[in-house]
């Protein structure tokens, strides 16, 4: 077995966020009454949210922002895209938000399927994650797929974002791994492949969407069941 020690990616790889981002935005347009307050059409609000988060995130990477700006402006942007500029809703939704979304249980077909196959055969399962400590853990348990993972390595946690290397490399610390016997598993060609590539280790991308590849990976697979053929 050339691998012993394989790490996942949990966002968009594992655990299906604009799924249960979106389940959590209706569920919050509906409780917080927004049509009433001016929010009158759901879709182009998930839109404008997504756009406004992405790039709230890419600026958190960079480490130009902190997390509780970030949690905050990605709602107060939203907002203000239909002329609201309610301060104390925005941080209200923030809140709601961060609250809600770790408890949905939204995951890609045959994630526990492949989980389970892959700890039987004996691989050694952790995750690099550029999330919260307290949201990864929810969301985990929330899921039941905390049994799976013996190593949960957060950016809070470890205090580096992927693609740094560092964040690998505490990573194969935790796990008593080496790079060699190690492989990377995730959806995002800029942060985990190529985070995986800057500490020299192999990576499969999960690429779901089939998107071009401007960084090749060690291998590709279309679905979380081909880890089977390759693992």
């Amino acid at each position: 077995m050339k691998y012993k020690h394989i790490f996942f990616d949990l966002d968009h790889t594992l655990w299906d966020f604009d799924a249960n981002a979106r389940a959590t935005l209706h569920q919050m347009h509906q409780d917080l009454n927004l049509a009433e307050r001016g929010v009158h059409d759901f879709e182009l609000f998930h839109t404008n949210y997504l756009a406004h988060n992405e790039r709230l995130w890419e600026r958190y990477r960079k480490g130009q922002i902190r997390q509780d700006e970030l949690r905050l402006k990605r709602m107060r942007l939203a907002l203000l895209d239909f002329k609201i500029g309610d301060e104390e809703l925005a941080r209200e939704m923030g809140e709601t938000f961060v609250q809600l979304l770790p408890t949905r249980t939204i995951i890609f077909p045959d994630t526990i399927e492949v989980l389970q196959y892959l700890t039987e055969k004996g691989y050694h399962l952790h995750l690099i994650t550029n999330g919260f400590v307290k949201t990864q853990y929810s969301k985990l348990s929330s899921c039941g797929l905390d049994v799976f993972f013996k190593e949960v390595i957060t950016s809070e946690g470890s205090n580096c974002l992927k693609p740094e290397k560092e964040i690998f490399e505490y990573a194969l610390g935790k796990a008593g791994a080496s790079v060699k016997e190690s492989i990377m598993i995730g959806d995002a060609l800029d942060i985990d492949i190529l985070g995986a590539m800057n500490v020299g280790m192999d990576q499969i991308h999960v690429n779901f969407n089939r998107i071009d590849q401007h960084i090749k990976p060690t291998y590709t697979v279309y679905a979380l069941k081909e880890l089977k053929d390759i693992l």
